[in-house]
């Protein structure tokens, strides 16, 4: 899969949305797919199958949420095949990455990603989110069509440092989940994301 035609896909698509990468930064995420494409023909890990779809829904989708990532210590829950959590470690090698899924499966991809990327910054673990109840806390918890935002933040809400901040991925703009959470959530704002080069509606709701 790894050929020019994506290469240059991938390359016209970060410069249609703005984002500058190092070359290593590329390859390393031309190889994720690259994986992600050949298990899949095995492990169904994900609907989305053809290399266009890929980079946008994919590689894009999770990439234009980076400047709104919050401290240190980060956890992708339900990440399954890895999305957003492998292509933000990628480019954030300084950040540390607990990736969690209850899916044996993608677990045990995941965990082969991280072994030939070399991506020491990133911890992947097969549990459920309820759980999992590490040491210390982190500074965002980020989900991606992870069930409804009240299932999304009651479920992790045990992970969360004091300071920290809850960021879900959603298409359309969740007004009804967002008018169920529960009080002792805040909503921080929901920011529209503008994904160049495919029609998706895309937001980012942000939550302490």
């Amino acid at each position: 899969m790894h050929n020019t035609l994506i290469t240059k896909t991938f390359s016209q698509a970060l410069s249609k949305n703005n984002l500058s990468l190092s070359n290593p930064e590329q390859e390393k995420l031309l190889c994720y797919l690259s994986m992600l494409e050949k298990w899949n023909r095995v492990f169904n890990l994900t609907s989305i199958d053809t290399p266009e779809e890929m980079i946008y829904l994919h590689l894009i989708d999770s990439l234009v949420i980076e400047p709104y990532l919050h401290g240190e210590r980060l956890i992708d829950v339900g990440t399954g095949a890895g999305l957003p959590g492998i292509p933000l470690a990628i480019i954030n090698p300084d950040k540390q990455w607990t990736l969690l899924d209850k899916n044996n499966k993608k677990t045990r991809f995941l965990t082969q990603v991280t072994a030939e990327l070399k991506l020491k910054n990133v911890q992947i673990v097969h549990s459920r989110t309820e759980d999992f109840h590490p040491e210390q806390g982190f500074d965002s918890i980020l989900s991606r069509a992870f069930s409804t935002l009240r299932s999304f933040v009651e479920s992790t809400a045990h992970l969360l440092n004091p300071s920290g901040q809850f960021l879900a991925m959603k298409g359309r703009y969740p007004q009804t989940e967002i008018d169920d959470l529960p009080a002792r959530f805040h909503l921080q704002k929901v920011i529209r994301l503008d994904i160049k080069g495919i029609h998706v509606e895309r937001h980012l709701v942000c939550l302490s």
